[in-house]
């Protein structure tokens, strides 16, 4: 009982300090990517994909999506989004769609996935994010278009089923 008791106590104090760390890791890293430290953003943006954080997964898709400091790879940017976008994690949601909907062939186009996953981002974007919303909102629309009312349906029922993996 009193081992439980001391694990238990540690795990209360560390998980403060393990939350403290990422944010500062986070803070870390997006400075050093405004300060173009391209490799110290990389490193850390990587420790915390690997923890399973979805930002950091987001983040680091990004950096591969446009080949800033590591070399652009698409597949390696897909990967990566559709880890965080099946976490719930809005930004990615976004970015895997408008990959499937509108990229460059990584992956290959799929319309239904796409509307999926746009419409998750719109529904979780919060308010500070308005604008990836909106723009969101307007891919869409341009997808919608294309679509056939079979695949709309199957897009919506594809949303109901989603259940982010945490």
């Amino acid at each position: 009982m009193k081992s439980l008791l001391a694990g238990l106590l540690a795990l209360l104090l560390v998980s403060p300090l393990a939350a403290q760390s990422l944010e500062a890791d986070m803070r870390a890293a997006a400075g050093a990517y405004e300060r173009k430290d391209m490799a110290t953003a990389v490193r850390i943006w990587k420790q915390w994909a690997a923890k399973g954080n979805a930002e950091a997964r987001t983040l680091l898709g990004a950096m591969y999506w446009s080949g800033e400091g590591v070399p652009r790879d698409h597949k390696e940017a897909a990967r990566l989004y559709l880890q965080a976008a099946n976490q719930g994690y809005a930004r990615a949601q976004n970015d895997i769609g408008f990959m499937l909907g509108f990229g460059e062939g990584i992956p290959p186009h799929d319309n239904v996935e796409a509307y999926k996953w746009l419409s998750l981002a719109i529904t979780n974007y919060t308010v500070k994010n308005q604008e990836r919303r909106d723009q969101a909102r307007k891919d869409l629309a341009t997808l919608t278009k294309r679509m056939t009312p079979a695949q709309i349906t199957e897009a919506e029922r594809r949303i109901r089923a989603f259940k982010p993996v945490r």
